[in-house]
């Protein structure tokens, strides 16, 4: 029997997070998910009278490649994918997976050498593109939740379906007192970080780029961290998972990275170029449905009462100048049932043990 949720969700993706027009081309980018999801959005896109152009991965296939990859071989490789993102308007990926640790024997160097040479292509769909990211439910992930397989679908749909458009007031008026807020102070268990985000902007997120949603980010001034920070959100990258990282600053730089056994793992990511140790975005995050971490950074940004605190690339939008390979969204979760914890702008409490105080931001509690 068909799920009628697949077609709700393909409606969403195409005419509200990137609102495709008659005659606009759209990247369909598909890793490891069922045929329903990519002919719902092949319907959907046609309906919209635009075009779509599909691409279809496969995880062990790209591990394989990652594994042997080449200089001459990516800089190919990048040259037809960047030629082809540049003819389009608009760009949806699905990424799906039955094992989040499938890229964790690709050799360091080999992962940093594919990056490299993709990121002309991914700046490129970021900059110029109307974009949409997600993640697709299955068995792992729900494994990953701790949860049966159908329940973590019925989760999924019911984070992926959230009525975004009714949290932008909120969300508008987060962006507002940030875009206004000099020092930023963020206490909680293990952590205790000051920054300033003067002139540095906020952006809106909410639907509209990342599926699921929910948070207004910025960035801190480059040299403006001190403090240091545990994060309480276990996390993922480059295929290997951390538990309770613990970065220490001076002057903005992370002179000190623990992870337990994973030290010496955590510390190559950040020695991967001179931008990696420094900071490049701070967003607090509030989905209302999201409340524990699955090591799936796609929901656990977005969790109800965190804010992640990452260290590398800064984005456009809210740019603070650092420029790196790496973007590592590190979670920490400050509800009371993780230990509770603050975030002061300019000297006012903002949030509270995860729950914002100013009544204009009171939706944005759940």
């Amino acid at each position: 029997m068909h799920d009628t949720r697949i077609d709700a969700l393909a409606r969403q993706l195409v005419r509200y997070s990137t609102s495709l027009k008659k005659g606009e081309k759209v990247l369909l980018d598909l890793h490891d998910v069922p045929d329903s999801i990519g002919l719902a959005l092949i319907r959907e896109t046609r309906a919209k009278g635009a075009f779509p152009f599909l691409r279809v991965h496969q995880g062990r296939l790209t591990r394989e490649m990652l594994r042997g990859a080449e200089n001459e071989q990516y800089e190919v490789l990048t040259k037809h994918l960047l030629a082809e993102m540049k003819d389009m308007d608009a760009y949806i990926a699905i990424r799906g997976g039955h094992n989040i640790a499938e890229t964790s024997d690709v050799p360091a160097e080999r992962m940093q050498l594919a990056m490299k040479h993709m990121r002309p292509v991914l700046d490129h769909r970021v900059k110029k593109t109307k974009w949409c990211v997600l993640r697709w439910p299955s068995a792992s992930m729900a494994q990953q939740a701790g949860m049966s397989t159908e329940a973590f679908e019925d989760f999924y749909f019911k984070v992926c379906l959230l009525d975004y458009k009714a949290l932008v007031p909120a969300m508008n008026a987060l962006k507002k007192l940030m875009e206004a807020t000099d020092r930023v102070e963020l206490i909680g268990p293990g952590t205790h970080l000051k920054f300033s985000i003067k002139n540095i902007g906020a952006i809106v997120c909410g639907g509209n780029y990342n599926i699921p949603d929910g948070e207004v980010f910025s960035a801190p001034v480059k040299n403006s961290v001190e403090g240091h920070i545990t994060y309480n959100a276990p996390t993922i990258y480059q295929g290997i998972p951390f538990d309770s990282i613990h970065l220490e600053f001076s002057e903005g730089k992370i002179i000190k990275a623990e992870a337990g056994a994973k030290t010496k793992a955590l510390n190559r990511i950040l020695d991967t170029d001179a931008g990696s140790r420094y900071i490049g975005e701070f967003a607090l995050g509030f989905h209302p449905v999201i409340r524990e971490p699955m090591r799936d950074i796609l929901f656990d940004e977005k969790i109800a009462g965190s804010f992640h605190f990452t260290p590398g690339q800064a984005y456009d939008e809210a740019d603070n100048g650092n420029r790196s390979q790496v973007h590592w969204d590190m979670v920490n979760i400050q509800r009371k049932d993780y230990g509770g914890g603050e975030v002061w702008f300019d000297g006012k409490l903002i949030r509270k043990d995860g729950i914002f105080l100013p009544k204009a931001l009171a939706k944005l509690n759940g």
